[in-house]
């Protein structure tokens, strides 16, 4: 049993902070896309072996998982971090800023690498627990699905978790907060691609045409009414049409016409009545206006659903940790999303944030000005020191 000198505070974490904020900015320095996190990973399994862990890679691809185990204990936890990066070119002109043209990590998944390898060193060398801890460093967050690529590999069957946890940032939200949430907390996402066919013709003659792009324009005006009239007015659901690509000249009316949309919601019921009612009012639409409708509707990520006890037990760890002024439960439901959702359908477990500050860091991720705030680097990890020790006594 864990002894309460024993536990994991914040000052154990901050003689380490420089260490690992230093790695953070290494691996900001080096930022790589999904599924290329070739010297991200190298990183973080050098670390994970020189402390002791078993380590394995490849799962997802370039994915790795470090467990460790103690004494005689049955029970299970996953930890996980995320690593890629993003498609956006850096504008911080920090001293560390990316050395990679037109890539840069905007999200802070280096800040949460940082974050679990300063956990990881600590319950390596001085973590007082009985039974086993998986470290997940998963690729491919940024829409390449890698968690659920890393599942596609065994990780669960390979590294049985009981319960899995996962830490985000949160620009705008007062540094070292930590939120939480019970139940869905972030929405699915899902991108439909609809082409309309119809008849080119001259733009003087549009009689003799079937023309794609009213038709285009009058499926964009109709799809809003999707939300204002099918969805129950205290739940939440978006259908947003970011991209339509049709014709080349003034005169000229295309044949075709191209929208793109993504579409989000919180529970899983909306989700399977909005793709419904977009099939149904796309081809309905296009039938009006003599054209004809393709739709490519793929699904992504999950509705994200905390349950209830692991998100009970994750906020109790926050409060003993940095006490009540600095916890905020329920958070904000958020209309992004996240490929742990996967994990969470598979393993009961908590995703919660942890506040990147207010002001000029309070740049918000996806941004080429963000960057991660370098003193979550010791909350972070004493907050999942503790939690595994705690999850784990």
């Amino acid at each position: 049993m864990t002894t309460a000198t024993a536990v994991p505070a914040l000052h154990d974490f901050e003689r380490l902070a420089d260490e690992f904020i230093a790695i953070r900015r290494r691996i900001h320095r080096h930022p790589e896309l999904a599924f290329e996190e070739f010297q991200t990973s190298d990183l973080v399994a050098g670390q994970l072996a020189q402390w002791g862990y078993r380590v394995e890679r490849g799962l997802g691809g370039t994915g790795v998982v470090g467990q460790l185990k103690r004494g005689e204990g049955g029970k299970r936890l996953g930890l996980r971090a995320d690593m890629d990066a993003l498609p956006i070119e850096e504008a911080t002109g920090l001293p560390y800023a990316s050395g990679r043209p037109g890539v840069m990590h905007a999200c802070g998944h280096d800040g949460h690498t940082a974050m679990l390898l300063a956990a990881a060193r600590y319950l390596a060398e001085q973590g007082d627990f009985n039974g086993t801890l998986n470290l997940i460093f998963q690729p491919a967050e940024e829409g390449g699905g890698g968690a659920l690529r890393m599942m596609e590999d065994g990780l669960f069957e390979r590294y049985p978790c009981d319960a899995v946890f996962a830490m985000h940032n949160a620009p705008g939200t007062p540094q070292g907060q930590l939120v939480f949430r019970t139940g869905p907390m972030m929405a699915s996402s899902d991108y439909v691609t609809i082409t309309l066919r119809g008849v080119g013709g001259h733009g003087a003659e549009p009689h003799r045409t079937a023309d794609s792009i009213v038709a285009a324009a009058g499926i964009v005006s109709a799809l809003q009414t999707i939300v204002a009239r099918n969805v129950p007015p205290l739940e939440m659901g978006i259908v947003t049409v970011g991209a339509l690509h049709a014709g080349k000249a003034n005169n000229v009316i295309p044949d075709s016409a191209v929208l793109e949309l993504t579409v989000r919601a919180l529970t899983r019921e909306v989700r399977e009545l909005l793709e419904r009612r977009i099939k149904a009012l796309v081809a309905a639409q296009a039938e009006s206006f003599g054209v004809r409708a393709e739709i490519d509707y793929r699904r992504g990520y999950a509705v994200l659903v905390n349950s209830p006890a692991e998100t009970a037990f994750a906020r109790q760890v926050a409060l003993e940790l940095v006490g009540a002024d600095r916890v905020v439960e329920p958070g904000p439901q958020l209309t992004a999303s996240e490929d742990f959702s996967f994990m969470l359908e598979q393993v009961p477990g908590c995703y919660l944030l942890i506040g990147n500050g207010d002001g000029e860091l309070g740049c918000n991720v996806h941004n080429p000005g963000y960057d991660f705030n370098d003193d979550n680097v010791a909350i972070g990890a004493a907050y999942w020191a503790r939690l595994a020790e705690r999850f784990l006594a």
